[in-house]
């Protein structure tokens, strides 16, 4: 099982000190977050994908390829890839030459994007979301798979003996996460070719997370990449820890009031108790986290997300400290326990790139 962190790379005000941090500052606390996950163990960085205020991040795999210089053994993904928004040429493109300067260590999370003004933006009708998701993918997979494509749609310009360069590396695509907090049809196109399920699971009742989980699994049998227990699923999460509970509440209090995503909502108290967002001790996110097999499953990612609303670069470094050092070797310990056999590892390009060479040797030997 793979843990990590991810970021919407969003530029707030710090409620405490009413200081806003500029751009740059706010990019390079984005790689000094990274460095810092990979410092303490974890295995997972990913970073969202925006266009528009108050958040930075519009060129993942820019951040992504600059992040891979500097580390060596950190997985580097994305929260979101907007499949709807973005040329899944360029795409093909980006994500190629990122696996080759990471060696491999990448995969994505394709999303649909929830910013109306954003599709416009790019030529593109949020009306049209869900189709160009289903569209745009479809392109997508064939690239990396197909030395040369044929095809024609209804949202891009016909492709024409087109070949997508560079090639992914060793012939093996990176693998694909399929992001959804709401969207039935993003787990159906998911479980359709065999991709990861990547929920959310901040903003939503665990009921609604195990509805979503087990449509995938069920549908990813339906299609025969194996029993629904094999499927692929990541969740997301929130956490913010002191060793002493009520420290915690005290201190993040002022910034969940405030959040862009979720603040001027329900109060942190209740937020706490309907939704995966733990703020206490390192003990009790632990005891939160591993809850989250009860409705959905063994699973093979757990992402947190951790530099969120304005909290300053300091405070998110002591943040991972604690997830590193007293929360992640207890997650991985527990979470092995009792893991059915039949239930596969997090993919990684080694794995893939073994499974594709297992088939290989199966299918000379039947020719044989």
């Amino acid at each position: 099982m793979q843990f990590g962190i991810f970021t919407v790379g969003d530029v707030t005000p710090d409620p405490t000190t009413g200081r806003t941090p500029t751009e740059r500052e706010r990019i390079k606390a984005m790689v000094a977050i990274a460095l810092k996950a990979e410092e303490v163990g974890l295995d997972v960085f990913a970073t969202g994908e925006h266009h528009n205020p108050p958040f930075v991040p519009s060129s993942p795999t820019t951040m992504l390829g600059y992040i891979a210089a500097r580390t060596e053994r950190l997985i580097l993904s994305t929260s979101t890839t907007l499949i709807t928004t973005n040329d899944p040429v360029k795409i093909a493109e980006d994500f190629a030459m990122l696996q080759h300067l990471a060696d491999g260590r990448t995969d994505l999370m394709m999303g649909r994007g929830n910013t109306g003004p954003v599709y416009p933006w790019f030529g593109k009708d949020i009306r049209e979301g869900v189709n160009l998701a289903v569209e745009n993918y479809a392109l997508l997979h064939r690239l990396w798979r197909e030395d040369v494509v044929n095809w024609e749609g209804r949202f891009r310009t016909p492709l024409q003996g087109f070949t997508s360069t560079p090639r992914p590396l060793d012939g093996v695509a990176p693998f694909v996460w399929h992001g959804s907090i709401r969207s039935p049809e993003i787990a159906e196109q998911a479980a359709y070719y065999g991709d990861g399920f990547f929920h959310n699971n901040i903003f939503w009742p665990a009921d609604h997370t195990k509805r979503m989980v087990e449509l995938y699994r069920n549908r990813y049998a339906h299609y025969g990449h194996g029993t629904p227990e094999q499927a692929i699923v990541g969740l997301g999460g929130q956490v913010f820890m002191r060793r002493n509970s009520q420290d915690a509440v005290r201190e993040f209090r002022p910034y969940f009031d405030v959040a862009p995503v979720y603040g001027h909502g329900p109060s942190l108290e209740d937020f706490t108790e309907q939704t995966p967002l733990t703020v206490g001790s390192p003990q009790q996110v632990i005891e939160k986290t591993l809850a989250f097999r009860e409705y959905a499953g063994d699973y093979q990612r757990q992402l947190f997300l951790m530099d969120h609303a304005g909290l300053p670069l300091k405070t998110v470094l002591e943040q991972l400290d604690l997830l590193g050092e007293e929360v992640v070797p207890v997650l991985r310990e527990e979470f092995a326990k009792d893991r059915p056999a039949g239930v596969p590892d997090a993919p990684t390009h080694a794995s893939l790139l073994a499974g594709r060479k297992d088939i290989a040797t199966t299918e000379e030997g039947v020719r044989v």
